[in-house]
């Protein structure tokens, strides 16, 4: 199996994406396809033995920043480091593509060299959303902000397929995040999805409210981007800001050692990005797996071994069935 790893992508490139690169392909066994400006690429190869390991580099002579718009940056760049990658999937000489880049433009290099599974016009991000609900999935993450009934069925199915295959639970419950429990609470586009997701075939379990997150009530919590990425930054924020105060409360009644521990399990607990690291970008005709950009290299491993499982169980096939099935239902067909 191959792996194009986008060699500029994230805070930290190029030197800990390609020390992870190295250190993924001796952990998961896999073939790295690195690409970046090839003079750059070679000279952070040359800082770490990787000798046994296989890792072609593939030339791509411009990047994406943080702050460019980006489908402005990838009309202009064409021969950006996570198009170039990109195009390694689509013309399968690559099974999977990995970045750390800038959201935007890692789901629009996905969207328009990938494009969508048929009948899903928008890619979805989400995955685990809290250490303390380690069985509890949110979708939408932040890819879509205005949303109509039929996309909270599409997120719903991807989460179902996700829990099921990734987080090894047989019948996942899939509940709606809205302002109360009782059916008929919430906007317009949440009721109008209750008959849609009643009918799927998914073990829709109704509305479930913000306080049922962290106990988990449900195992596919589903919402709008707008609402899910301010969940998301909300809870990383909020655990680094009770780490902080934790520590000037307990400064000198517990060791440094256990104080630290104590803390970092805290942040652990609270943000996704430290506990999950990254996902793959679901809807899209192929594997792309969108990291956080402050991913050090064990991070950015794990994001390859993630790619890795996702092209060994199918995952875009396993979704694809599924969708057929729940839309088929939804709709009234048998």
């Amino acid at each position: 199996m191959k792996i194009a790893v986008d060699g500029m992508g994230g805070d930290h490139a190029p030197g800990e994406i390609v020390k992870g690169a190295i250190l993924a392909a001796r952990e998961h066994g896999v073939d790295i396809a690195l690409v970046g400006p090839e003079d750059r690429m070679r000279a952070e190869l040359a800082k770490h033995d990787h000798k046994g390991v296989n890792i072609e580099v593939v030339h791509a002579p411009e990047y994406l920043v943080e702050g460019e718009h980006p489908a402005f940056a990838l009309r202009q760049k064409r021969n950006a480091s996570i198009i170039i990658a990109t195009k390694l999937v689509r013309d399968h000489k690559a099974d999977a593509v990995v970045s750390a880049g800038p959201t935007g433009g890692v789901v629009a290099a996905a969207l328009y060299l990938l494009g969508t599974i048929e009948g899903m016009s928008r890619p979805v991000l989400g995955g685990t959303f809290l250490g303390f609900a380690p069985n509890t999935i949110v979708m939408d993450l932040g890819g879509n902000v205005d949303c109509q009934p039929h996309h909270f069925l599409d997120f719903a199915v991807v989460g179902t397929v996700y829990a099921r295959e990734i987080l090894n639970i047989p019948n996942p419950t899939v509940a709606l995040l809205s302002v109360g429990a009782e059916e008929g609470k919430g906007n317009t586009a949440v009721n109008e999805s209750v008959p849609l997701l009643k009918q799927s075939g998914l073990n829709f379990i109704g509305n479930v409210e913000g306080h049922d997150i962290p106990m988990g009530k449900a195992n596919v919590i589903v919402c709008d981007g707008f609402v899910g990425n301010i969940l998301l930054k909300y809870t990383e924020a909020l655990g680094k800001t009770i780490g902080n105060w934790l520590t000037g409360k307990i400064d000198g009644k517990l060791s440094a050692d256990e104080a630290g521990k104590l803390v970092r399990e805290l942040v652990m607990a609270t943000n996704v990005a430290e506990t999950a690291g990254g996902g793959p970008l679901w809807a899209v005709n192929g594997i792309s797996v969108i990291v956080h950009g402050r991913a050090d290299a064990h991070e950015l491993s794990n994001a390859i071994g993630q790619a890795k499982f996702a092209v060994e169980r199918d995952l875009v096939g396993l979704l694809k069935k599924e969708l057929a099935s729940a839309r088929g239902k939804a709709q009234g067909s048998p």
